[in-house]
């Protein structure tokens, strides 16, 4: 693991741990932008507001089937975003991750 992955990997954590430590990760990373602390938040900034934006239009289903299939979608897309930056790699989220680094490229 290089310098910079080592230095930025505390906030790579933090932003995946709710929209609030997205947000105190981008808040850490703003004076010395680190890397790859700034991809995590991305990834982790995408997960949660698509979580957040699609959560509702869900829930109107009415379907304990529809809801369970959403919340482990989103748990798997979460822990592989939170495993990889445990440890130490860059691992674009499945399917969305892409679209995340391309919409939220000033993070």
């Amino acid at each position: 693991m290089d310098q910079t992955t080592e230095q930025g990997k505390s906030n790579a954590i933090i932003s995946y741990l709710t929209i609030i430590g997205a947000i105190i990760a981008m808040i850490q990373n703003s004076e010395k932008k680190n890397p790859f602390a700034s991809f995590h938040i991305r990834q982790a900034l995408g997960v949660e507001l698509t979580f957040f934006a699609l959560g509702y239009p869900v829930g109107s289903f009415d379907n304990w089937t529809v809801t369970m299939a959403f919340y482990i979608f989103f748990f798997v897309l979460w822990a592989f975003g939170f495993v990889t930056a445990l440890q130490g790699e860059y691992g674009v989220i499945p399917i969305l991750g892409p679209l995340f680094q391309k919409i939220f490229k000033n993070v």
